[in-house]
Order: structure tokens, then sequence, then C-alpha cells
């Protein structure tokens, strides 16, 4: 054995360290709660459930979101309009989906005077959806590009116009 793993005792015995002989942390446990023995324990009578009502009863297993008589989270929020009842419910977005382009990778896969518009975007593979087009403004752009497309940032309709190309805008 190691020198580390025997631990000298008082008694003139070595005590080995192990599994066998692990205990914990002296307060770190405590007896479980013994409800209902008597008005001296602290927890008889009512055994530390309250004087009636729900709580007390035997199968009592409250919802989350139950919260007496009064109005419900749910119901206080506000409602937001729309025509389909998942739209009128509260914390829902009204997002509209575009697929998202940068001017970095028109540079890199069309060439000077190139005619960009969904259709060439989607056989150079930058748009796989059939959701609306719209190009921002990440990277630069040094060539001359016709580009067409649902939308664009202001930045990007910049740059490409700077680079000497056009934007024209479709309308659905």
């Amino acid at each position: 054995m190691a020198e580390n793993e025997k631990k000298e005792t008082t008694g003139g015995r070595s005590e080995e360290i192990g599994l066998h002989n692990l205990r914990p942390k002296p307060g770190s446990r405590r007896p479980r709660k013994r409800v209902g023995r008597g008005e001296g324990s602290g927890v008889g009578k009512t055994s530390g459930r309250g004087h009636g009502g729900q709580g007390q009863r035997s199968g009592n297993k409250q919802k989350v979101n139950l919260e007496g008589g009064q109005n419900p989270i749910q119901m206080r929020m506000r409602k937001l309009r729309g025509p389909h009842m998942k739209k009128s419910m509260p914390f829902e977005n009204f997002r509209t989906s575009t697929q998202p382009v940068n001017l970095s990778d028109l540079e890199a896969r069309f060439d000077a005077g190139a005619e960009v518009n969904p259709e060439t975007l989607r056989e150079v593979g930058l748009a796989k959806r059939s959701d609306p087009v719209k190009i921002l403004a990440r990277g630069e752009v040094t060539k001359a590009l016709k580009v067409t497309a649902h939308g664009f940032s202001a930045t990007a309709r910049e740059k490409i116009e700077a680079a000497g190309g056009s934007c024209e805008l479709i309308e659905d």
C-alpha cells in the first residue's frame, strides 16, 4: 500500500481509506420529517398541511397554472388580433419568411454583368426554398450585377448600385 492510502490513528492502528469506510460530511444529512406523530413533534395534528381546503385533501395534485379564484395569467394577458385562433393568442409573432442572400455569395458565384434572379440563385444553390428572396449587405460586391429580388436592404442596394449594377424589385 502507498503512504497516502493509510491513515495513522491515535490508537497506533492504521486505518485504510476506501469505499467501505466513507461517511457523509457531518451535518450534511438530516433525518426525514415524521409528520402526524403528536403535538410535541411540531408537525402533529394537521401534519403541516394547514386547516381544511384543497391542499389538505388526500390525492391533492394542483395544476401548475392553477391560481385559485384569481384571473389566470393567460386570461390577463393581451390578445393579438388576427383572423385565426393561433394568431390571436398571446406571444405569437407575425413574421414574414424570406430567404437571405448576402452580397459576398453573389460576388463568389456570379460573373460581371450577370443577371441575378430567384431562378439563377436556385441553380447555384443559394435560394433553395420557394420563399421570397431578400438581398442583404454582408460582404462587398465589385462586379456590376443586374439583381432582381423580392427585397433589398438599404445598404445592399447602395453597394450594388455603387459597383455599377442595378436593383429591381419583384412585386408579388
